[in-house]
C-alpha cells in the first residue's frame, strides 16, 4: 500500500532539483569517472574504479528513493488548512508540565523536517501524537527519550521559514 507523502511546494521543489543535480551532474561526472578509472587497467587493485562502482550505485539508489518520494507525494498548502487543531503546516508552542520549557514546532514534510530550526516531519513520533489536538489541550507524550507531558499553548498558521538565514 502506497503512502502519500504530504509536502508543501518548497518540499517538491527541493526533491526535484536534487533529482536534476543526480541525474545531470552527479551521475554523468560519476560514469565519466569509472570510464577513465578503467583505463588505468587490472580492475581486482583498482581502488578509483571500485569507487565510482559504489558511487554510481548510490546515485542510482537515492534515485530510486526521490522517485517514490515524487510519485507519492501530495503538495498541501498549510495557508489553506484549518489550524484550530494541530493538522499538516501548524505551528504548535508546547510547554513541558514538569520543566516549564516552552518550544515551538511546525509540522512539516519528511524532506523538509530540520530540528533545529524547529521544523518536525509529520511521521515524527512528537507530531503524529499531537495530530488532531487543540489549544489548552495536555498530553502525555511518548518520546524516544521517555514520557513527557505537554500543555498545547497555542495552534496556528504561520509562513513557514525553511532555512535559516
Amino acid at each position: 500500500m502506497q503512502q502519500i507523502e504530504p509536502m508543501t511546494l518548497f518540499g517538491y521543489e527541493k526533491l526535484q532539483a536534487e533529482i536534476k543535480d543526480l541525474k545531470e551532474v552527479k551521475r554523468p561526472q560519476t560514469v565519466k569517472d569509472i570510464e577513465e578509472a578503467l583505463e588505468h587497467g587490472d580492475l581486482k587493485e583498482n581502488a578509483e574504479y571500485h569507487a565510482a562502482k559504489e558511487m554510481q550505485k548510490n546515485i542510482d539508489k537515492r534515485l530510486g528513493e526521490l522517485q517514490d518520494l515524487i510519485s507519492n507525494s501530495k503538495i498541501v498548502d498549510p495557508s489553506e488548512l484549518e489550524h484550530s487543531k494541530v493538522s499538516f503546516g501548524s505551528t504548535v508552542v508546547l510547554t513541558d508540565v514538569d520543566s516549564g520549557e516552552e518550544v515551538t514546532y511546525t509540522i512539516v514534510g519528511g524532506c523538509e523536517a530540520n530540528p533545529d530550526i524547529g521544523l518536525i516531519s509529520f511521521n515524527s513520533p512528537l507530531a503524529k501524537q499531537l495530530l488532531g489536538r487543540e489549544e489548552g489541550d495536555e498530553c502525555k507524550i511518548k518520546l524516544p527519550s521517555g514520557m513527557k507531558e505537554f500543555e498545547i499553548e497555542e495552534v496556528r498558521y504561520q509562513e513557514i521559514v525553511f532555512e535559516c538565514k
